[in-house]
């Protein structure tokens, strides 16, 4: 499934992105961590029949751009599950209390919202011990994905970071991982042939929401390569 994020700084730019990405995509990313004066409830009304919506509302230290309160972070989280939010993400380093309080919104709205529990490496790649203690550790959160995302600094630390996929899906849970930077494109088309839940995609150049993002139209390039080489060797 491919994920455009939309990155717009203003409500009427974002709904403008999601008109042009949802004939392209599986599902839209909003980050409302990069509107200023977000209003939530005009974007999810302007969401397409059928079409998926993840609400990110990303803390400044893995990557994001939000400027309140961690508390008014995840009050808008809240609202964007009593909206009807396909999903949201919730990072892992989310003080316990107020993840709690997130989970208990999802859970009175009858868990029509999927939860994805994050973590973002921005300076490099843990071990692969290191990287399968938090995904263990993030599992047992209650969380309906793990998303892993690490940079990479070497072309080694995709395969690391991508060996979480067979990992997770030998314990029936389901997983997103890849890897960020230059040397971590590669991971953006290995992931979902291995199983990763989402994939990654930028609408085009310069709305990548995270550094090495390829565009959706590079994707889905390399995907019907891929596709007509599988075919031909049959």
């Amino acid at each position: 499934m491919i994920c455009i994020p939309v990155v717009a700084t203003t409500n009427e730019a974002a709904l403008a992105q999601m008109e042009r990405s949802a004939p392209l995509a599986d599902c839209l990313e909003l980050r409302i961590d990069r509107i200023t004066d977000c209003d939530l409830e005009q974007l999810m009304n302007g969401k397409r029949t059928g079409m998926r919506i993840l609400v990110t509302n990303r803390r400044a230290d893995e990557g994001g751009g939000f400027a309140g309160t961690e508390r008014q972070r995840i009050e808008l989280l809240k609202h964007a599950v009593a909206l009807g939010a396909d999903y949201v993400d919730i990072e892992a380093r989310t003080a316990k209390p107020l993840l709690r309080e997130l989970v208990a919104q999802i859970e009175k709205h009858k868990g029509r919202t999927r939860w994805i529990i994050s973590y973002h490496d921005l300076q490099g790649t843990p071990s692969e011990g290191a990287l399968k203690k938090r995904f263990d550790a993030y599992t047992r959160t209650g969380a309906d994905i793990v998303k892993i995302c690490t940079y990479a600094r070497e072309m080694d630390d995709n395969l690391r970071v991508l060996g979480l996929i067979p990992y997770a899906r030998k314990k029936d849970r389901t997983i997103i991982a890849l890897c960020m930077g230059e040397k971590g494109r590669i991971s953006r088309v290995m992931a979902p042939l291995l199983g990763s839940y989402l994939s990654y995609a930028s609408l085009e150049k310069g709305a990548e929401s995270a550094p090495g993002q390829l565009t959706i139209g590079e994707m889905k390039e390399i995907q019907q390569i891929l596709h007509a080489a599988g075919t031909e060797e049959h």
